[in-house]
């Protein structure tokens, strides 16, 4: 009767958080594939199912192959370079460094910037002729180029912005797993006459790899999330070089308002991101060390 009763209460507390899971994660996920497998419904002609029908049309969709490029490369390229970063910045400012106070508000400032604040900014760095990016330009002879509309240069310009604004968000967290290392590992490391380096990559980072893995999961999530620079700066263009895979949901199901195939192009995205974590969670986590 005591355990019955144990179990009740333990439902009844889970019960709230249940509820909301189940409303805003498994539902509308749910709601998705189902909505994935129907047409689009238009006027007075209802949805009809289709099957598999509209993830044929994305296998013949050389919009969505470009898409999935583009995400691809923005990803692999903004992941490493913003970590790296953060690491850098967070071990220079857990260093003893004068004004260390106004270096870690002028890291971090761009993180607290709305991406679409963010996006305005540097829409006028970009400029051609007088924004400040071609100005400096100009001083090598390479004045007046259009980066945002080249598709050559275009997505790396995005990049450029994500890493940016993404590095001071990560650096806090290194920052504040850097404060928590013990020092006496790092002073028992300068007894054994251990150089910076040898102590950065035999003691630190081993350490810094839970916090590692974490960042790692919200890089991957953002580099598949981020799209509000896309819709600010280049609404894809030119000739699709920046289209994003969610901003090519976000283009088909509320531009051209085919929710079926973005409800298809939805569970895409999910498969991707879910297969990340499985391989984050499976392998990479098994080689983390947890003190």
């Amino acid at each position: 009767m005591k355990a019955s009763r144990n179990a009740l209460y333990g439902g009844l507390l889970l019960l709230p958080a249940a509820v909301l899971l189940w409303t805003f994660t498994y539902q509308p996920i749910l709601g998705t594939i189902v909505d994935s497998l129907f047409s689009t419904a238009r006027g007075k002609r209802p949805a009809v199912f289709v099957g598999l029908d509209q993830y044929q049309r994305m296998i013949d969709d050389p919009v969505f192959w470009k898409a999935m490029g583009n995400n691809l490369v923005y990803a692999l390229t903004t992941i490493p370079l913003s970590m790296a970063l953060a690491l850098m910045m967070a071990l220079l400012v857990n260093s003893h460094l004068r004004g260390q106070a106004a270096v870690r508000m002028a890291y971090f400032t761009p993180t607290i910037l709305p991406m679409v604040a963010v996006a305005n900014i540097w829409l006028f760095f970009y400029a051609p002729d007088y924004g400040l990016v071609d100005r400096f330009l100009q001083i090598f002879g390479w004045g007046g180029q259009n980066l945002l509309g080249m598709p050559d240069t275009a997505l790396g310009a995005l990049i450029v912005i994500t890493i940016w604004k993404e590095a001071g968000f990560f650096m806090i967290f290194y920052l504040a797993a850097l404060q928590q290392i013990s020092p006496t590992l790092l002073e028992a490391a300068g007894l054994e006459g251990a150089s910076y380096w040898q102590t950065l990559r035999r003691v630190i980072l081993p350490l810094l790899m839970p916090t590692t893995l974490f960042i790692s999961i919200n890089a991957v999530i953002g580099a598949f999330r981020l799209v509000d620079h896309v819709v600010v700066m280049t609404k894809g263009a030119p000739d699709n070089a920046t289209t994003l895979l969610l901003f090519y949901i976000y283009q088909t199901g509320f531009g051209y308002w085919d929710t079926g195939y973005a409800a298809a192009l939805t569970v895409v995205l999910l498969l991707i991101l879910a297969l990340i974590a499985l391989f984050q969670f499976g392998y990479v986590d098994k080689k983390v060390h947890y003190r």
